[in-house]
């Protein structure tokens, strides 16, 4: 009885990923999406290789600019990827691998970017323990003075203890970014895998498809390590005044952060049939709206924008 269930199950899926497959294949992408994409992305890939090369051109900060090299890789790689999943749906989640996995990578260079700006990790260190004090005793923080303290925002302030500064507090927020790098891509793969057997229906929300609990498990990770990334600009945005952190700061978090969000809310609204618009009804595939619009969105070229500037100062030095 039981190997007869799984018999049924397994050929119903298998049935199901067959009738998806034949419809991604029959699919052709509209002209004018394929052509206004692809448009959008020559410009992206040529923005990005002329930033690339003026880096490498003017290479004399080699700490700094490896990992702002690693940051801009990701506005080509999304345009790419993007493009090519918008073509071919079929392949979409597959090769989605790849720009998930290097978003968490791309985070990761951001932050050691930061680092590498403030003289490498031990400088870091340093500099966090004089502004926490190099001596510190934990029950006496209730009484401690604001300076060298990062308090928590609402509702973290109910959860966490405000973060002395120091070797701790940065292995907090190095620990914090980590962990999103090894769960985007575990979750990449997982996500591959679970497509393979029809188990992973991205964009539905259902108890029996992978997507909803793969987005709840990442909206946490990628939280959390934007919020240490925060509490990280919070500590030294005094000490980076000269290369104004803030602006590239706000614009890598809106491409992280409300990119991902940006795909759920499609799937969301298509879900509940509120994507009516002929553009949406062109597109077909709840992926090939996030895809179309990876493409066109202007904030890869502000992300040229604000990092060109470092290469400048590169030059200046």
């Amino acid at each position: 009885m039981r190997r007869h269930f799984s018999t049924l199950w397994v050929s119903h899926h298998m049935k199901l990923v067959g009738q998806l497959y034949m419809r991604f294949l029959s699919y052709s992408p509209p002209i004018w999406a394929t052509v206004i994409a692809g448009v959008f992305m020559v410009m992206t890939l040529s923005l990005s290789l002329f930033l690339i090369f003026n880096h490498l051109s003017a290479y004399k900060n080699p700490e700094e600019q490896k990992f702002l090299i690693g940051v801009i890789l990701m506005v080509p790689c999304y345009a790419l990827e993007s493009y090519v999943s918008l073509v071919n749906p079929s392949i979409s989640v597959d090769i989605e691998i790849l720009r998930d996995c290097y978003e968490a990578f791309a985070m990761y260079c951001f932050g050691r970017y930061l680092v590498a700006c403030l003289g490498g990790e031990e400088r870091t260190v340093e500099f966090l323990e004089r502004e926490g004090g190099s001596s510190f005793d934990t029950r006496l923080l209730e009484h401690a003075s604001e300076k060298g303290v990062i308090k928590h925002p609402f509702p973290m302030n109910y959860i966490l203890k405000p973060w002395r500064l120091g070797e701790w507090f940065y292995l907090v927020i190095k620990f914090g970014i980590v962990q999103y790098m090894i769960i985007k891509t575990v979750t990449a793969i997982l996500a591959v895998i679970l497509e393979a057997f029809g188990v992973y229906r991205e964009g539905e929300f259902k108890w029996n498809c992978g997507y909803p609990y793969m987005a709840v498990v990442l909206n946490f990770s990628q939280s959390w390590a934007l919020y240490c990334l925060v509490q990280f600009y919070a500590a030294i945005k005094d000490e980076l005044a000269h290369i104004k952190p803030l602006a590239k700061f706000l614009v890598f978090k809106s491409i992280v952060f409300l990119t991902w969000w940006q795909g759920v809310a499609i799937a969301l609204f298509y879900n509940w049939g509120l994507l009516k618009s002929p553009i949406a009804q062109g597109l077909q595939f709840k992926s090939s709206i996030q895809d179309f619009i990876i493409c066109i969105e202007h904030r890869w070229v502000l992300l040229l924008l604000f990092t060109s500037t470092c290469s400048q100062r590169s030059r200046m030095s």
